[in-house]
C-alpha cells in the first residue's frame, strides 16, 4: 500500500513514523511512504502557501493552488467530478474518463476536526486500498474550492482542535499500515488486542513475578493455554465493560446473535465467522429478522423470519452492498424487487475439525509439500517438489485469466490482502486458491494437464491449516452442480449444509463467488 502525505512540514512525518515497526515496513517495501512538502509546489516568489481569509478573521488560510498541484504530483489527473462523500467516509461517485481504473478517484482523506470520526472500523476499511493520500492542514484551515475538488473523506481523530494535520496523518497511517499483512510479522497480532471483535485488550504481565507487592495473575502461569485463554477472555469482557459500556453492549448483542446461529451452525457458519472474526456489523437482530453487513467486502447476510419480514429485511439491505447471500426464496424475491439480481446458487460446506488435515504439512505461509507416513505418491510432481507460498501481483494476469466468475479488480484485491496462494512445481504455478473478502475458501483452479495430482487437495488442505491455527472455522461455497468440487470437499471431510445459499449481485458488484 501506497501512503502520501502532503504537508507543510515533512520532517515531522518521516521523523515520527520512521522508527520502529512502520519503519521497518517501508524498509521491506511491505508499505511505501511518499511525503511530499507543499510548499515545493507554491508560485509565489516568496514561497509563501497562505494569505488572509476573505471577509476578514483571526489567522491565515492556506491558498488552494499549491495544495492542488501538491496533491496532482500524486494523484495525477484523477479528479472526482462532484464529491460526495458518505457518512462514515466512503466515496461513491466516480471520475471523469482517464480516472483510476475501477471507478474511482484516488482516496483523499483531509484530517479535520469537521471530519467523521477515525475508528478501527475505517481503518479495515481504508487499508484495502492501493494508495491513499493524507492531507494535512495548518493555520486556520484550507481554502475549501480545493478541498472541494480533491477531497474524498474528511475524518477527524477526536473532538479536539491541533496544530496541525501531521499528528492525526501518522495516527491514521499507524492504525491502517498494522493491517497490512506482513506489516506485524505475527498475523494474529492485529486481531489479539484493543478494539478487536468490540472487545478490549485483557492486562498483560512480564518479569519480575512480584513486583511492589503485586503478583503476575495465577492463571498466567498455570502453563494451562486454555485456562490462559479463558481467564484473558473474562478479563477483556471485565475491562470492556467497566471503561467502554457501549462496546460491550454491541459485544454482548454479538454474543446473543452466535448464540443463536449456532443452533444450525452449519447453514449459519457464514454469519457466524463474519461476526467471530469482527467483519460483519449487525444492522438488524429481531428474532430470526438477521441482516449482518461487512462493510469491507461489501457484503449483506440476511435471514427473514417469515415472508411477511422478507421484505422489511430486503430494504435495510445498504445501497453500496455489491453481494447478497440468501437462504431463503421468499428473501430472494423481495431483493430482487429492489433490483437485485439472482447470480448463481451454492452448497456451503464447513470443516468443524480442530485438528490440521493430513494431506500436507502446511504451517507457514511459505511451505513445502511433503508426504505424510503412509501416504501413496501420485503420478506428475512428485509432492515434494510442490511447493505452496503467497502470490504476489506479478501473478495477477495468470489468475485473472483462469477466474471465470471473478473479475481482475476483485482478483487484485485478493492478492494484496496477501489472500492468495499458489502451488508451483519449480517455478512454474500450476494451481493457486484464496480466501475471499467476507471469509470464505475460493478462487481454488489446477492447470487441467496437471488435475488428479492432488494440487487441488492439497491447496485447500492449506488454505483449512491456515485458518485453524487463526481459531477460525474453514467454509466455503460450491456452485450447485459442480461435481467434482462437491466430491473434493468430502474426501477433506468438510459437511454440507442443508440449504442453499443464493447470490445475489448488486449494480456496484465486481464479482466474488
Amino acid at each position: 500500500m501506497k501512503f502520501h502525505v502532503l504537508t507543510l512540514f515533512p520532517e515531522m512525518i518521516t521523523g515520527g513514523l520512521n522508527p520502529g515497526i512502520i519503519g521497518r515496513a517501508v524498509q521491506k517495501d511491505i508499505i511505501s511512504l511518499n511525503v511530499v512538502n507543499i510548499r515545493d509546489y507554491t508560485l509565489n516568489k516568496h514561497g509563501s502557501v497562505d494569505d488572509y481569509p476573505y471577509g476578514g478573521g483571526a489567522g491565515m488560510l492556506m491558498q488552494a493552488q499549491p495544495v492542488f498541484d501538491a496533491w496532482k504530483a500524486v494523484a495525477g489527473d484523477k479528479i472526482p467530478e462532484l464529491n460526495t462523500a458518505s457518512e462514515g467516509g466512503t466515496q461513491r461517485d466516480s471520475p471523469p474518463e482517464g480516472g483510476e481504473p475501477g471507478g474511482r478517484s484516488v482516496r483523499t482523506v483531509y484530517l479535520t476536526p469537521q471530519g467523521n470520526p477515525f475508528s478501527q472500523s475505517m481503518a479495515q476499511e481504508l487499508a484495502g486500498e492501493k494508495e491513499l493520500v493524507l492531507l494535512c492542514g495548518h493555520y486556520e484551515g484550507i481554502d475549501e474550492r480545493v478541498l472541494e475538488e480533491i477531497v474524498t473523506d474528511y475524518v477527524s481523530v477526536g473532538d479536539y482542535v491541533l496544530t496541525g494535520g501531521e499528528l492525526p496523518a501518522m495516527v491514521m497511517i499507524d492504525a491502517i499500515a498494522r493491517l497490512i499483512p506482513g506489516v506485524l510479522g505475527n498475523e494474529s497480532s492485529a486481531q489479539e488486542e484493543s478494539f478487536f471483535n468490540d472487545l478490549l485488550e485483557y492486562p498483560q504481565y512480564t518479569r519480575p513475578e512480584i513486583w511492589h507487592g503485586k503478583s503476575v495473575p495465577e492463571a498466567l502461569l498455570s502453563g494451562n493455554h486454555k485456562r490462559v485463554s479463558e481467564w484473558r477472555l473474562e478479563e477483556a469482557r471485565r475491562r470492556t465493560e467497566q471503561r467502554r459500556p457501549d462496546l460491550y453492549r454491541r459485544y454482548m448483542e454479538k454474543t446473543e446473535l452466535i448464540k443463536r446461529l449456532l443452533r444450525d451452525k452449519r447453514n449459519h457458519i457464514h454469519m457466524i465467522e463474519s461476526l467471530s472474526r469482527g467483519l460483519g456489523e449487525i444492522l438488524c437482530f429481531e428474532g430470526d429478522n438477521i441482516l449482518i453487513y461487512d462493510k469491507k467486502s461489501k457484503v449483506s447476510m440476511v435471514q427473514a423470519a417469515d415472508e411477511a419480514s422478507a421484505a422489511r429485511i430486503a430494504a435495510m439491505v445498504p445501497e453500496d452492498t455489491e453481494l447478497v447471500m440468501s437462504t431463503q426464496e421468499s428473501l430472494n424475491r423481495a431483493l430482487e424487487e429492489r433490483g437485485f439480481r439472482l447470480d448463481c446458487a451454492t452448497w456451503q460446506y464447513l470443516y468443524t475439525e480442530k485438528v490440521p488435515l493430513s494431506v500436507r504439512k502446511c504451517e507457514a505461509s511459505h511451505v513445502k509439500g511433503v508426504l505424510q507416513p503412509g501416504e501413496a505418491s501420485r503420478p506428475g510432481i512428485p509432492m515434494s517438489q510442490t511447493e505452496i507460498r503467497r502470490l504476489g501481483q506479478e501473478h495477477l494476469d495468470y489468475v485473472s485469466a483462469r477466474q471465470e466468475h471473478n473479475d481482475r479488480r476483485y482478483v487484485k484485491i485478493c492478492i494484496e490482502l496477501g489472500n492468495m496462494y499458489g502451488a508451483f512445481a519449480g517455478d512454474e504455478l500450476v494451481g493457486f486458491i484464496g480466501m475471499h473478502r467476507e471469509g470464505s475458501i475460493g478462487l481454488l483452479f489446477v492447470e487441467e494437464a496437471h488435475r488428479g495430482e492432488g494440487i487441488a487437495e492439497a491447496l485447500e488442505a492449506f488454505m483449512v491449516n491456515r485458518m485453524l491455527k487463526r481459531g477460525w472455522t474453514p467454509y466455503g461455497h460450491v456452485v450447485c452442480g459442480n461435481e467434482a468440487s462437491e466430491r473434493l470437499q468430502e474426501k477433506l471431510g468438510f459437511y454440507k449444509a442443508g440449504k442453499i445459499v443464493w447470490w445475489l449481485t448488486g449494480d456496484g458488484n465486481r464479482g466474488s463467488i
